[in-house]
Parts: C-alpha cells; sequence; structure tokens
C-alpha cells in the first residue's frame, strides 16, 4: 500500500512541477494579446498596441511570464538582474515580460497596469507585454500565481523553460543558452 501511495505521490508531483504545455524544440502555441497588448512609449508617452507571441521571432529571448503580483515577479528577479548585467546586444538579445492582469490580486488591476508601465519606463528596450484577459497564460497552461521563464531561439524554438523560482545553476543555464544562440 506504502508504494502505491508513494508513486502516485511521485505522479502528481512530476505533473504539477510541469503544468505547462511546453516543450523543448517547438514553438510556442501562437497567442495575440489585444486588450491592453505591448506597452509602447511614444513621445514620452505610454501607448498599447496588440501583440502576438509570432512577433518574437528573429531574436533569441528570455520571456517571463508572470502572474500581475509583487511575489511572482520577484519569484525569478535574480536572473532578470543577472540579465541586465550581462548587457547583451539589443540587436540579437530581447527579454519579454508578459504580465498577466487577469491573475491578480482582486482590486489591484489598477495598481498592476501602472507597475507595468513604470518598468517599461525603467527598461524601455525591454517588450512588456499587459495581458488583461490571461490569454497567453491559457493559451500555454501556466500555472497561476507564478512564473514561467522560456528561452526562446532566433527561429522561435524553446530552449528552456521552467515554472517557478529557477536556482542558481538554472540562471547560469538560461545566461549560457543566451550565449551560445546569439
Amino acid at each position: 500500500m506504502k508504494i502505491k501511495t508513494l508513486l502516485a505521490l511521485a505522479l502528481v508531483c512530476t505533473f504539477s512541477a510541469s503544468a505547462h504545455n511546453l516543450t523543448i524544440d517547438e514553438s510556442l502555441p501562437i497567442v495575440d494579446v489585444a486588450n491592453y497588448g505591448e506597452i509602447m512609449i511614444k513621445d514620452d508617452d505610454i501607448t498599447y498596441q496588440k501583440w502576438s507571441s509570432q512577433d518574437m521571432l528573429g531574436k533569441v529571448r528570455v520571456i517571463q511570464a508572470i502572474a500581475g503580483r509583487s511575489s511572482s515577479k520577484a519569484l525569478n528577479q535574480p536572473l532578470m538582474a543577472a540579465i541586465t548585467e550581462s548587457k547583451f546586444a539589443q540587436d540579437n538579445y530581447q527579454t519579454t515580460s508578459i504580465i498577466n492582469q487577469d491573475d491578480a490580486i482582486w482590486g489591484t488591476g489598477s495598481f498592476v497596469k501602472s507597475s507595468a508601465e513604470d518598468s517599461k519606463n525603467d527598461f524601455p528596450w525591454s517588450s512588456m507585454v499587459l495581458d488583461e484577459d490571461g490569454k497567453v497564460a491559457k493559451a500555454w497552461d501556466l500555472k497561476e500565481e507564478s512564473s514561467a521563464i522560456i528561452v526562446q531561439n532566433k527561429q522561435g524554438k524553446i530552449l528552456f523553460v521552467k515554472e517557478g523560482a529557477l536556482v542558481q545553476g538554472e540562471i547560469e543555464q538560461v545566461l549560457a543558452l543566451i550565449k551560445e544562440n546569439l
């Protein structure tokens, strides 16, 4: 009886650790975000434009898909700091942050929006997408209240994917993948 229980628990843990439907060496499922979308700066003003996952081809990317919660943003802040410190060439590399406003604490949607806009002002070279309806999280089957990190090559193939906080070895792996694929 104990062995069956342990096997069942191991099986549940395996599936819960990889809730997403993303696969290494495959492309991301195509998704479009029209409600808000990509945050742009035009003449010192914030604007929004429709965004599509297909827009991410042509550069090596680290995609950070996060719930609209400060705790989710903090999960992979060490990776974001390491990427900023690495100063990858902007013509070959870009970070894309996708903020799921639909996965925010009730009543905080306007704070999530203003925080995303502030982040765009702080990091104007980064691609930032505000997803009001959570379309990306639904299309990619991402966990709620979390952060997913995806590394994609210039052709759009997934090189790395993990939901939750990356440990130091995974941060080093992500940085190495970026360098190898520039």
